[in-house]
């Protein structure tokens, strides 16, 4: 069997001088994306924590995404942004199927006759 060949040093300093910053930090946001994506649906691997973090840091990274790709770029973070508002929101309903009744007003400070 023949083993993979190395590449030559002249061939890494092409790959290198190819690499734009710009492509990296547009892989950087969608793979982000991704990942929050991931740790809101797939079962057994949910963590909102995990999620929230990657949105945080793909929404501060997204100014510095090319302006040719910030459209769906943006689409798909404000798709994982409705999800986990979605996923945080189904949490905290209660599980009884009544409806919540709403809170209370605080008492007022005002005297009244029978208070």
């Amino acid at each position: 069997m023949n083993e993979p060949q190395q590449p030559t040093e002249e061939q890494l300093l092409e790959a290198l001088r190819q690499i734009k910053t710009e492509d990296v930090v547009l892989q950087t946001v969608a793979t982000l994306v991704n990942l929050a994506g991931q740790k809101l649906s797939v079962e057994g691997a949910k963590d909102r924590a995990e999620a929230q973090k990657a949105i945080d840091a793909a929404k501060h990274m997204l100014p510095l995404v090319p302006q040719e790709a910030v459209g769906p770029i943006q689409n798909a973070l404000d798709q994982v942004q409705m999800l986990y508002a979605k996923e945080s929101h189904g949490e905290a309903e209660p599980s009884s199927s009544q409806p919540e009744q709403p809170p209370k007003p605080p008492p007022s400070k005002i005297w009244t006759p029978g208070s």
